[in-house]
């Protein structure tokens, strides 16, 4: 779909949850497509929202730079999902036909998706339909199958290790269990990876199943060894029971009916998407804009630009639609943490 020859034309859109990290995606495909393949880039505003409205444009040169540094995205974004409710057979077909409509009404050549998992099922869905598409993976929960890493990841887990930090000097001081409880829904790794870079005692994720008991019995033994304080990281997505609203909320009440010992829970929230990408996020993420060019350049459409073993590849959009990349139980992560003493209530 699209011209075959001549100088191309490209639209960019940025869906799904926020993440640091996008602006510089942007900019990564479009100042090479402009700068490296003398491609005309177009911005489309809100994600597959801006694709069903028809609401777009042109983006220069000038109008990338600056951008690098800066948090949330340009474009700005939506969690619109044209083909919402196929699954259970009752699709709406007026937003598929209209981005198609409008696809070729604007004169693409091929279409960049910037999103997450829910993203990259809808870019599938529409390189189905015969749209070229490129798709480039972000969000904080590094949970995008075919990639070792997204973009927004690292920010996240710096943003979630310095306020693990900051509440060990409290619990130091207060003598208290102090529970932290970090985004991912299905997904454990920010809470893995700031758990051992915080220095957590306990981790708990979605992936492995915990026992109460157990995180109450190694609790009360820390302090039986004179340990002042402890440190609880869960994420958000773990299993609750009863009416509790947060899994920080749970932990906390549990810990304390089981220990007698005073807690207290902080729910990290919307702070962990916000805010300048870190050094590493910059980089990544226009590395993946980058490739994305080359492979619109190269005609290579219907695939994701992805990490394997440090190196940028890409892989087939087909293969990563509907799937979620998850900490197996085995992960060696939890094996080293689990060898200095961290507790996954198991």
């Amino acid at each position: 779909m699209g011209k075959s020859t001549g100088s191309q034309r490209i639209g960019v859109l940025t869906a799904g949850g926020d993440c640091p990290g996008i602006n510089a995606a942007i900019r990564g495909v479009g100042k090479t497509a402009i700068v490296k393949y003398n491609m005309t880039v177009i911005g489309i505003s809100d994600g597959f929202t801006g694709l069903i409205n028809k609401e777009y444009t042109e983006l220069s040169e000038s109008d990338l730079s600056g951008i690098l540094t800066i948090g949330g995205t340009i474009l700005g974004t939506s969690r619109e999902k044209p083909y919402k409710g196929a699954d259970k057979g009752k699709p709406d077909v007026r937003k598929p036909l209209l981005i198609r409509e409008h696809y070729e009404q604007m004169g693409l050549d091929c279409l960049v998706c910037i999103g997450g998992n829910g993203t990259m099922k809808t870019a599938s869905l529409l390189a189905k339909e015969g749209l070229n598409v490129v798709g480039i993976p972000k969000t904080i929960d590094n949970d995008v199958w075919g990639t070792d890493k997204t973009f927004g990841f690292d920010s996240a887990v710096n943003i979630a290790t310095e306020a693990i930090d900051r509440l060990h000097s409290t619990a130091n001081s207060h003598k208290r269990i102090m529970i932290i409880e970090l985004m991912g829904h299905n997904a454990g790794w920010i809470t893995l990876y700031a758990g051992i870079a915080g220095g957590g005692d306990v981790i708990l994720i979605p992936e492995i199943d915990y026992y109460e008991e157990k995180v109450a019995e190694y609790l009360t033994k820390r302090v039986q060894d004179n340990k002042a304080y402890s440190i609880v990281v869960v994420a958000e997505g773990i299993r609750v029971q009863g009416k509790e609203k947060s899994a920080a909320g749970y932990i906390a009440r549990v810990i304390s009916e089981l220990t007698g010992l005073e807690t207290r829970q902080t729910v990290l929230g919307y702070i962990q998407r916000g805010g300048t990408p870190s050094p590493m996020d910059r980089v990544l993420a226009t590395r993946y804009g980058s490739a994305a060019a080359d492979l619109i350049a190269r005609r290579e459409y219907g695939r994701m630009v992805a990490m394997k073993n440090y190196e940028i590849t890409s892989v087939p959009l087909e293969d990563v639609a509907g799937k979620t990349r998850l900490v197996s139980a085995d992960n060696p992560l939890i094996g080293k943490a689990k060898g200095i003493g961290t507790s996954f209530g198991t």
